[in-house]
């Protein structure tokens, strides 16, 4: 079922289905809850779960600076909305972030959290220039030069034709995606702090994918931080990108069917 709730004066909306232990799901960059629809549906026979518009995306609301912690405090107002005390929650890329976030500022409502292809670093200097020309590309009104060029690289160079069809539907999505909300996003994205911390004092089981064929984040950037404690668990999806829940989806779920499990 789809709900919306108010926060802060804003809209966040969300899909909460199934029944059970409680699987938090967050969508990346430029996406919609609609990303994660089939590894849902999937799970919802075992799990309840709850996909959530992050702010400035979807059919939620966005601030000026969608900053990780605020997305956060958005996550948080929806579980306490629907009563839930406790979850095991999954970042994609930029979920990932705002994951890290809600570790840091409600550790007492995770039983357990997954990074699906995220990194609990800050951006670098290069990275916030990039971030700087979207903000110059989306305010000359080139928003879709953004999203054809990073959308299709969120796949495996070698699974963008097979994953052609779920690639259109991505950026068709990513179009509805308001000026206001992107701009925000990036802004808060260039914003956040370094979380290594999270990782590395963490007291809770951490799940970290990663895609061997990633073209945002190297491999061994990933193994680092997965060294940061023995509370982490790595897989390495051999052949997935940026998009493994979708690349290689059944061995995704059994993996999170499994950390779930453990984590209750």
């Amino acid at each position: 079922m789809i709900r919306k709730i108010q926060f802060n004066n804003k809209i966040v909306n969300f899909r909460d289905e199934g029944k059970g232990n409680v699987v938090v799901l967050l969508h990346g960059y430029l996406e919609t809850f609609d990303v994660w629809t089939e590894f849902s549906e999937t799970l919802s026979k075992t799990f309840r779960v709850i996909s959530i518009d992050l702010l400035g995306h979807g059919q939620s609301g966005t601030f000026d600076v969608n900053t990780m912690d605020l997305m956060s405090d958005a996550v948080n107002a929806v579980l306490v909305h629907q009563n839930i005390d406790k979850c095991v929650m999954f970042g994609h890329s930029l979920g990932g972030y705002v994951t890290l976030a809600f570790a840091d500022n409600y550790a007492n409502k995770l039983l357990g959290f997954s990074l699906f292809h995220s990194s609990a670093y800050s951006d670098t200097e290069e990275k916030i220039n990039n971030r700087q020309r979207e903000i110059e590309l989306v305010n000359k009104g080139k928003k879709q030069l953004i999203i054809n060029a990073n959308i299709p690289q969120i796949f495996a160079n070698d699974n963008q034709i097979k994953f052609n069809t779920i690639i259109k539907k991505i950026k068709e999505k990513a179009l509805l995606t308001s000026n206001e909300g992107v701009i925000a996003t990036l802004k808060g994205m260039m914003q956040r702090p370094d979380r290594t911390n999270v990782l590395k004092n963490t007291k809770i089981p951490v799940l970290y994918f990663i895609g061997a064929k990633d073209n945002f984040i190297p491999v061994n950037v990933a193994l680092k931080q997965a060294e940061l404690s023995n509370k982490i668990k790595v897989v390495v999806l051999q052949n997935s990108g940026h998009m493994g829940f979708v690349e290689e989806k059944d061995k995704s779920v059994r993996e999170v069917s499994c950390f779930v499990n453990d984590c209750y």
